[in-house]
């Protein structure tokens, strides 16, 4: 596996500003623990409130479908939104935003997740669909729900650009992950959940005669593709 060069390394891991203004700047480099540390305690809120309100039986079924509904939004939201890249100007300004400086400087540590002044509206509108389902207490679960999934596919996503996992899941969720950036970028659009690759057909593909991680490890503990 051949080590990338120090000029490459440097490329993939400081991204350039997105403003020229400084401040505004800072707002598109978050912390990458930031997404747990807002949306698990809101999830643990809401499903206390939950389950004051309705019980543990209609909040854990409630709960999981919170789950899997952010599943799906992340794949869907990978794929469609993140990978859409138009051809107009203003369109390739959006699709560097949101996603396209991500994959160019995949080792910035501070690109990682999402930033907040982003997240947190999403989460907002989120949270105000989910309250209008019907069932005391339901909406809370469902949110909880998503925004638990939400805060582990941050925590997946870090990990997998920043950390060599010891696990076997953790291995598979990396390699497929490194595949998508640094292979096909067609391919693997589930970074938590790569059981939906496979069930609408976008599995990453390995291929032939290569083996292993597709990167290798700089002394920082950020991933490479192999040169």
């Amino acid at each position: 596996m051949t080590a990338v060069s120090p000029a490459r390394a440097e490329r993939l891991s400081a991204s350039p500003p997105l403003f020229d203004s400084p401040f505004l700047d800072r707002f598109t480099r978050v912390h990458p623990a930031l997404p747990a540390a807002l949306y698990g305690p809101a999830a643990a809120v809401l499903v206390v409130a939950s389950v004051h309100v309705s019980g543990w039986l209609p909040a854990l079924p409630a709960f999981v479908t919170g789950y899997l509904v952010w599943t799906l939004t992340e794949y869907w939201v990978h794929r469609l939104v993140f990978h859409w890249e138009p051809s107009c100007g203003w369109g390739r300004r959006l699709h560097w935003t949101l996603h396209g400086i991500h994959h160019e400087h995949p080792n910035d540590v501070r690109r990682v997740v999402m930033p907040p002044v982003v997240s947190l509206p999403v989460a907002a509108v989120s949270m105000a669909l989910f309250e209008l389902l019907p069932g005391r207490g339901v909406g809370h679960a469902v949110t909880a729900g998503f925004f638990t999934a939400y805060a582990v596919y941050e925590t997946v996503h870090y990990r997998v650009h920043h950390h060599r996992p010891s696990g076997r899941v953790g291995r598979m969720l990396r390699r497929r992950h490194l595949l998508h950036h640094f292979d096909d970028h067609e391919r693997g659009f589930g970074v938590s959940c790569p059981y939906w690759d496979h069930v609408f057909g976008t599995a990453p593909r390995s291929r032939p005669g290569r083996t292993g991680e597709p990167g290798t490890l700089l002394g920082d503990g950020s991933s490479q593709p192999a040169g």
